[in-house]
């Protein structure tokens, strides 16, 4: 209903009876009207950036696999693998170090001492286990093993966390979700570990899968905050890597990776950049009170 010519201005006031009924709308209902005030158009260059987290992922996954069936097949020998996940795991905590060098004079040497111990356990601790491990589904068949495994590494693509890790995240927490999916990685390696045929292989692949699943994703989200025009090139270096790999067992597994690696790294972005136009947000005054929570203080609050 519109107001008379004349008659009393409407307030927007509830402790005040007014001659108007309760459906009433003033003039000035749309005056405040905003459309997509708060975004902000993408650019297809940096979702392309951006999927390189979900692509490097989907790469050390495949590439996981065509060692899995490596083994399997006796191509590959464990003892090579269990020294290339040492270097490689050497070089990455070097690199790890130099990245939270960068800007930072203070000194880690507790931190390091931590580092080398834990891993020696974790060697030592998988050295233990893989007698058992390899006899764990020894009562089931193949084929529900192939399937729980497809499931647990879905689950670990859903769950992952692929938000980078910022420099003032000292002890960061991670996020339920976060440890979900590096639990359903490693509990996909053990039973998929489980099918190999010596207790060498065992201890090699899953030294592999937590080195991959584990602590790759950490150096992961460090190098997208601190060095993140070196983030695309190890993109690159995984998915080349997995193409390598995946075509020298099956010709349909590179395919199904290349075409993944497209989608996520090329096309999806694309089909986000062209779905904005149809962003349609509309706020105006009678949207629900947001409160404003002082960050300052909360950020100087005592542990």
């Amino acid at each position: 209903m519109e107001q008379d010519a004349g008659g009393p201005e409407w307030e927007r006031v509830l402790w005040k009876r007014q001659p108007f009924p309760d459906n009433y709308v003033p003039k000035t209902f749309l005056s405040s009207l905003s459309t997509n005030a708060n975004f902000r158009p993408y650019t297809y260059g940096s979702l392309v950036l951006a999927s390189c987290t979900i692509s490097l992922h989907f790469s050390v996954i495949f590439v996981f696999l065509a060692i899995f069936v490596r083994l399997k097949e006796r191509t590959l020998d464990p003892r090579l693998l269990v020294w290339i996940s040492i270097v490689s795991f050497i070089c990455f905590y070097t690199l790890w170090e130099i990245v939270e060098h960068i800007g930072s004079n203070t000194s880690r040497l507790e931190n390091r001492a931590k580092a080398v111990k834990s891993s020696i356990l974790i060697f030592l601790a998988l050295l233990a286990l893989s007698p058992m491990l390899r006899t764990l589904t020894a009562a089931t068949s193949s084929d529900s093993i192939w399937a729980l495994s497809a499931c647990l590494f879905v689950l670990n693509v859903v769950l992952a966390d692929y938000t980078p890790m910022h420099s003032a995240q000292q002890h960061p927490r991670e996020r339920l979700s976060s440890v979900m999916s590096v639990n359903a990685a490693i509990s996909a390696s053990v039973v998929l570990a489980s099918r190999l045929v010596d207790d060498v292989s065992v201890f090699a692949l899953m030294l592999f899968s937590i080195e991959a699943f584990a602590l790759l994703p950490l150096l992961r989200r460090r190098l997208q905050v601190r060095l993140p025009s070196v983030f695309p090139t190890l993109t690159l270096l995984a998915a080349g890597l997995a193409v390598s790999l995946t075509a020298a067992l099956s010709s349909t597994v590179a395919t199904l990776y290349v075409a993944v690696f497209a989608f996520v790294t090329l096309v999806a972005p694309s089909l986000l950049v062209w779905a904005q136009r149809y962003k349609n947000e509309i706020r105006g005054t009678w949207d629900p009170a947001v409160p404003k929570v002082n960050l300052a203080l909360h950020h100087t609050r005592p542990a």
